[in-house]
């Protein structure tokens, strides 16, 4: 990944001084605060720097020259420059924090979105059972993320939303968005020019991979996709759902179709080969190893690897959508 892709706050064509595009109701506010802050902050630097150099330059030691007299302190300067800076910080307060509550407190009639975060992966499930690796909402619509890690501290941000908020293990977090502007037409994905989605806390050794895509749809064309996106099975062949079920699963995160080593072994001409495990014995991968691996994985684990695969029930990953995975697998010669 190149590394100006993680940089999504520099200024673009698009956006202003400082940020990208911006496409939610929030990110007036919060690039109204921040130029706030920061015109403040060059203000007051360039005022304390040009001070300090024009006394440098007035009052340097020169021969001939000896120290004046001067006073200890100045009680109505002292005063001043404690009293102006903090009503400042008042300010500053209260605009951050009446932002910060409109960020927490969703409509009730927003949408809802479970985001489901772990090493290294997002998984997003819609009212109607649909699942996606990348975030699909329409536009205009207010939409409330409930957010959980299966597994470490993660944190999602969309830098066009100016939306971030932490996904903690063991509770459930929350916050909410409205979209402005589409990133497209139609529902197809393919004719979207997406957001970037992060995870802006490091949570491990592939953090920076942990990446996914936001598409804003038109209402008619995001309940076409959500639709679609419910019937997995139908229009797709199993090979077709099984890369679905990858990248949607978490599996590209720690298993590679090209050969890269990642933190499980690549899937690239690996069924039909012999893996050797960590206790010395190895096994041809065949549908029931694949099986066995999905339901059990730590029953047998490849050598020079740790067992950090977790488990995934049939409440999760069932019968039908193991053998679309294996048939995916196949297919990767």
């Amino acid at each position: 990944m190149n590394l100006l892709s993680n940089l999504p706050m520099l200024a673009d064509a698009d956006g202003g001084l400082f940020f990208g595009p911006a496409n939610s109701t929030f990110a007036p506010m919060v690039d109204d605060l921040f130029d706030l802050i920061y015109w403040i902050s060059a203000f007051f630097f360039v005022l304390i720097v040009g001070v300090m150099v024009y006394f440098v330059l007035k009052y340097y030691r020169r021969p001939g020259h000896g120290p004046q007299p001067s006073p200890t302190h100045n009680n109505t300067l002292e005063i001043a420059w404690s009293v102006l800076p903090s009503f400042l910080l008042v300010v500053f307060f209260v605009m951050g924090f009446t932002n910060y509550m409109s960020m927490r407190t969703p409509p009730d009639d927003a949408y809802e979105i479970h985001v489901q975060a772990k090493k290294w992966s997002w998984l997003f499930v819609y009212p109607n059972g649909a699942e996606s690796s990348d975030l699909h909402i329409p536009v205009g619509r207010p939409v409330r993320f409930i957010l959980e890690s299966e597994d470490v501290l993660h944190n999602m941000f969309v830098p066009a939303f100016r939306t971030k908020m932490d996904c903690v293990p063991g509770r459930y977090n929350e916050i909410w968005v409205q979209a402005v502007n589409t990133t497209g037409t139609g529902v197809n994905p393919d004719d979207h020019k997406p957001h970037d989605l992060f995870c802006a806390e490091y949570c491990g050794r592939d953090h920076s991979n942990m990446h996914a895509f936001v598409y804003v749809y038109e209402t008619g064309d995001f309940d076409a996709w959500l639709e679609k996106a419910s019937n997995l099975y139908e229009g797709n062949t199993m090979v077709q759902v099984g890369e679905i079920l990858y990248k949607r699963k978490g599996c590209i995160s720690c298993h590679s179709i090209d050969g890269t080593k990642k933190a499980g072994p690549s899937f690239k001409d690996s069924f039909g080969t012999a893996h050797k495990f960590t206790d010395g014995t190895e096994a041809v991968m065949d549908e029931n190893y694949i099986r066995e691996s999905i339901r059990d994985p730590r029953a047998k684990v490849v050598a020079g690897y740790q067992p950090v695969m977790p488990v995934f029930p049939s409440s999760r990953l069932s019968d039908k959508d193991i053998t679309a995975i294996a048939e995916f697998i196949k297919s990767l010669k």
